[in-house]
């Protein structure tokens, strides 16, 4: 059976044109989500409606034809599955009830994390069979850190001072708050494979806060236990980690997480990258989303670009980041077929 092209390059081929496909390339910015959208009362009640995630996962896909399809869902479904009240407020975005104490934490609930995230394994299920056969599936999750931010902050946005004071005064504290959530990611990210995820990926959106020490405290370590969990169950099944704005350190995390690829945002210089991260971890990234806003010759520049040093190693193309709301939906075609040469 000939392997599917997204998993071409965690086999170590460098093909060309490398596999493509976007962060949130489901979403706002196209016309068909938002009338999809407006069907559901909330955002969690989006979430948690199969019928309703699987459709808007796979419009993207009739569209663009991307090599890989990711599960409509969201990061903060673990604080929700734990117990921790969340809603999602119109222009405001995510909004929690802060965790700001031991007794906070340790009311959440981690036993009831998987019956209560049951929708989205079914939404996963029915991806896998719903899918085209040559599309690979991705499922995700937030890295802890990330996770725990919105979870003591209560919402985006933020330096995450509450965060990393409570990290930094009270480690063993913080420290219970990231061992539940490195508990019931791992659980969430087994069950995804098991209901036919064939990748994952680690979003650590708010790495790129920390110091040195605390990236090795509450980024990497935690990062390491998940795929250390994931690898046991599931050891051919590649994980990509995305520790934004890290910078320097993402060789580093590379090295002690053990992922199978690393997603770059676009301030990482691409050349430096290829250099500094061994072969055997497949890149991702890293066209700068506001290009895709721009369009034309500009962001014509910026994929041709990525596409050389593409050609050198195991490579998969996306965004340094998701793909904003403002998007036309004609630049994300014609910045498909740049990438695949046909135009």
């Amino acid at each position: 059976m000939t392997q599917k092209w997204f998993l071409r390059p965690f086999g170590g081929d460098a093909v060309m044109p490398p596999p493509v496909w976007m962060m949130r390339q489901a979403g706002r910015y196209l016309p068909e989500y938002r009338e999809i959208r407006s069907k559901a009362p909330s955002f969690l009640d989006f979430c948690y409606t199969p019928e309703l995630a699987v459709e808007v996962t796979l419009q993207p896909l009739r569209r663009y034809g991307f090599d890989a399809a990711i599960l409509f869902a969201d990061i903060l479904l673990i604080p929700d599955a734990l117990g921790q009240p969340v809603q999602f407020k119109t222009g405001e975005g995510p909004v929690l009830e802060p965790i700001r104490s031991a007794a906070a934490v340790a009311a959440l609930q981690p036993d009831r994390v998987l019956g209560h995230l049951a929708p989205v394994f079914e939404t996963v299920r029915q991806l896998a069979k719903k899918i085209p056969p040559e599309t690979s599936l991705i499922g995700f999750a937030g890295a802890p850190w990330t996770v725990s931010v919105y979870m003591v902050e209560g919402h985006g946005g933020t330096d995450c001072e509450r965060a990393r004071d409570w990290a930094y005064s009270a480690p063993s504290e913080f420290g219970h708050l990231i061992d539940i959530l490195v508990e019931a990611t791992s659980d969430y990210l087994i069950a995804q494979i098991e209901a036919g995820a064939e990748v994952l990926q680690l979003f650590d959106s708010w790495a790129g806060v920390l110091s040195a020490d605390a990236f090795r405290a509450w980024s990497i370590e935690p990062t390491k236990r998940i795929v250390e969990r994931v690898k046991k169950a599931a050891p051919d099944v590649p994980v990509i980690g995305f520790p934004r704005n890290a910078g320097a350190m993402i060789p580093e995390y590379v090295e002690k997480t053990g992922v199978d690829g690393v997603s770059l945002d676009h301030s990482v210089p691409l050349e430096w990258a290829a250099g500094a991260i061994p072969k055997s971890c497949v890149l991702q990234g890293n066209l700068d989303n506001r290009l895709l806003v721009v369009g034309g010759a500009a962001m014509d520049s910026g994929i041709d670009a990525i596409l050389k040093i593409a050609e050198t190693r195991p490579f998969v193309f996306n965004l340094g980041h998701g793909i904003v709301p403002q998007t036309p939906p004609e630049n994300v075609g014609r910045a498909v077929r740049r990438i695949r040469g046909e135009g």
